[in-house]
């Protein structure tokens, strides 16, 4: 259902972000990108959403598709319609809004009757229990995981066909965390929905997703299922932390692993 064709994105017309990405995947996956700070996973994002022109960005080379459409070329308006929603970093909301408006926003794009909005709300709710607890609340008064659960199920309020979650576990406690992302696989797998996840925590994008890819200066350094990457010596040292041991090693002792990757040997 996407599938990205070899893009390379420049910044400004002159900065070189990617470098021959390309990236598919099918209905009803999870596929996550997984690297560092700086690897292009955001801007592989923004490029399929078609933000990157709000940031003078560009795809130069390559194209992307989606259900068979050309997308690369559109604005972003014109990508949502298509069913492709991003939810951005940062938790980005209406802050001065209720949380319950804020919902409602994200059904502006689409032409549906009040009484099946209310009816996604419901799911929403049923998804994220304490929004509805919420519901009258000023959005920005809500703790860092109720925000991110509030644009998360924003997002979905759009019904999307493809929803794209750019660092979803970022400034969150690990037991919130667990929470987010349970819920993230219950979404996918009740309602089919493919999710294209953002991640730099790769054990628990790992745990999640169907198909990962490792993405290291602009490039696709690495693919494969999620259970084989799992198990993957380099994945497991570099991303995991662990040793061929099974111990558990400091950042001190692998942020040299730029300097070892086997991968590209």
């Amino acid at each position: 259902m996407l599938k990205i064709n070899n893009i390379e994105v420049v910044y400004s017309d002159v900065i070189l972000v990617l470098r021959g990405v390309s990236i598919e995947m099918r209905e009803g996956q999870i596929v996550a990108i997984l690297g560092a700070n700086g690897a292009g996973k955001t801007t592989t994002l923004k490029a399929i959403s078609g933000l990157l022109h709000a940031e003078d960005g560009r795809v130069t080379r390559g194209s992307i598709e989606f259900s068979g459409n050309r997308i690369d070329h559109l604005p972003a308006d014109k990508i949502v319609e298509h069913g492709v929603v991003q939810v951005l970093e940062g938790r980005r909301l209406f802050r001065h809004l209720t949380v319950e408006e804020n919902l409602m926003s994200g059904a502006l794009s689409r032409r549906a009757g009040n009484a099946v909005i209310q009816q996604d709300l419901e799911q929403i709710y049923n998804f994220f229990p304490i929004l509805k607890k919420l519901r009258k609340r000023t959005s920005g008064y809500l703790s860092g995981g109720e925000q991110q659960m509030l644009v998360i199920g924003r997002g979905l309020m759009a019904r999307p066909k493809l929803m794209m979650l750019d660092e979803p576990s970022i400034g969150l406690a690990p037991m919130l965390v667990q929470e987010i992302f349970a819920v993230i696989r219950r979404i996918n797998q009740e309602s089919g929905l493919p999710i294209l996840l953002v991640e730099q925590n790769a054990r628990i994008a790992l745990e999640v997703a169907d198909y990962a890819y490792v993405m290291e200066t602009g490039r696709v350094v690495l693919d494969g299922d999620s259970n084989k990457l799992t198990q993957n010596e380099d994945i497991k040292e570099f991303y995991l932390g662990m040793t061929q041991l099974g111990e558990r090693k400091s950042y001190r002792d692998v942020k040299h692993y730029r300097r070892r990757k086997r991968w590209l040997g």
